[in-house]
């Protein structure tokens, strides 16, 4: 008896000492990822862990992992900016960040889109879409990211000076909401066209049954943000229960139950994959690798919408013929995609040579208003003499709200009140951007720039298009 008690202990301690002891880990994750519910489940079955999961957007998660074990967050990008990346991540599951499309309003966009197309549509009204909000949600802050990284079109990380309001006010025009959920958000709507989000966030809404028709999903031609999904171990103390949940999750069964229920792309090429899962991604995007890059995005986004303003002071005097009108015909023609005129803008173009020959405000509501504008443009009533300062008199005086004013000349002032004259009455409210063709004067055009907050530019014939498009900028 006795030696059949201690066979019977020995074999108990062993069976014991094989089973890790159950482990209950505090995780912070990303909001997206609450439909894990049943994965999670069946990796507590497996491997006696329990995910105690908190969700939050992954831009407000990544300021802090102070009191957790884990985070599982959609990138590690923003706790990298910091400074704060845990040493230990591994990848789980990826999902871009891309379009869902109404199929009524995927003709508007064209089959394969570029940044630019869905920019340009939206500027005009013709595409309405939802977002999450980029303060909170990294799918949010990924599509600020996409849009202006194609817009920078230099096929690296964006830099600082690579990120300017006027790529971004043109898509932002579209905007019906950036909301923290913006899944239930568009669901609950039906006067939005599309919604951009995590491709696994489209196809689980596709599949839930929710919207009367589904999605068209769309992989913008110019390049999407990937999100990698990393688990990471925040505390060193729990390196033996990370190692056991990342085993887990790597693993075939995992992978296939992430991928069949989540509609996310597994990290394990064996897995096999629902065929919507294998649609080629294009070029992914690089993500941003300064703060201040976020920082900028940040700041524009809040900056653009309806209600700004930009007045144009053009010089139609007859040494304007030629090259030099066709060359401000040809900028104002050019102005689409990232750059053009939004619904919600309005523009005011003064026309001057002696006198105030013309002045329209248009505020831009379709194609129609920006068509109206080119034909303002196209007139060729030029008229002798340059009256620059009363026809920026009255550019000023037709500036309403947050406005920028572009003046464009090519000739001396001979014509109404001289500069000394116009500069007598403070000149700070308004910033002034005057464009230099041929004669004009330096001296005095970058005088009224300094006094107003601008800047002078030189429009030679490369130079004009980049200067006005610069010059839209939200300010």
């Amino acid at each position: 008896m006795r030696v059949l008690a201690a066979v019977l202990l020995l074999l108990l301690t062993a069976c014991t000492s094989s089973t890790p002891p159950p482990v209950r880990l505090k995780v912070l994750a990303s909001t997206e990822l609450a439909d894990l519910g049943p994965v999670l489940a069946e990796l507590r079955k497996a491997t006696g862990v329990e995910l105690a999961v908190e969700h939050r957007g992954t831009v407000e998660a990544s300021g802090s992992l102070a009191g957790f074990d884990l985070a599982w967050l959609s990138t590690t990008r923003f706790l990298r900016l910091r400074g704060a990346e845990p040493e230990l991540a591994s990848s789980v599951m990826t999902s871009p960040v891309v379009l869902g499309v109404k199929r009524g309003s995927r003709a508007v966009l064209g089959e394969r889109p570029t940044w630019a197309d869905v920019a340009d549509r939206a500027a005009l009204g013709q595409f309405r879409y939802g977002m999450a909000d980029p303060r909170v949600s990294g799918g949010g802050m990924a599509a600020l990211i996409g849009v202006a990284t194609a817009a920078a079109g230099t096929g690296a990380p964006l830099r600082p000076e690579d990120v300017s309001c006027d790529r971004l006010q043109g898509f932002l025009a579209g905007r019906a909401f950036d909301v923290p959920d913006p899944v239930g958000e568009f669901a609950r709507r039906s006067d939005v066209d599309g919604l951009v989000a995590h491709e696994s966030e489209l196809l689980s809404l596709n599949a839930s049954g929710r919207l009367a028709e589904p999605l068209e999903i769309v992989y913008p031609r110019d390049g999407i943000v990937l999100s990698d999904y990393p688990l990471m171990l925040v505390d060193p103390a729990d390196r033996a229960a990370y190692d056991r949940v990342v085993d887990w999750l790597r693993s075939p069964v995992a992978q296939q139950m992430i991928a069949d229920r989540t509609w996310r792309r597994p990290v394990d090429p064996s897995v096999t994959r629902d065929a919507k899962l294998r649609a080629d991604l294009g070029t992914a995007l690089y993500f941003p690798d300064s703060s201040e890059v976020i920082d900028r995005l940040l700041l524009f986004h809040d900056r653009a919408g309806d209600g700004r303003q930009v007045v144009f002071v053009l010089d139609y005097s007859t040494s304007m013929r030629g090259e030099r009108l066709a060359g401000l015909r040809e900028a104002f023609a050019s102005l689409n995609g990232f750059d053009r005129f939004y619904v919600g803008e309005t523009v005011t173009i003064v026309r001057f040579a002696g006198t105030v020959l013309e002045e329209r405000s248009i505020t831009v509501r379709g194609r129609e208003d920006l068509d109206a504008l080119l034909a303002v443009v196209a007139s060729e009533d030029l008229r002798d003499n340059t009256a620059i300062w009363s026809a920026l008199e009255r550019g000023l005086q037709l500036a309403r709200g947050e406005t920028a004013v572009v003046l464009m000349t090519d000739g001396e002032n001979n014509a109404g009140p001289s500069v000394d004259e116009f500069l007598r009455v403070g000149r700070g409210e308004v910033p002034v951007f005057p464009i230099r063709f041929g004669e004009a004067s330096t001296a005095e055009l970058d005088r009224v720039a300094q006094a107003s907050g601008g800047r002078l530019v030189e429009a030679g014939a490369k130079s004009l298009l980049e200067a006005v498009r610069e010059i839209r900028g939200c300010r």
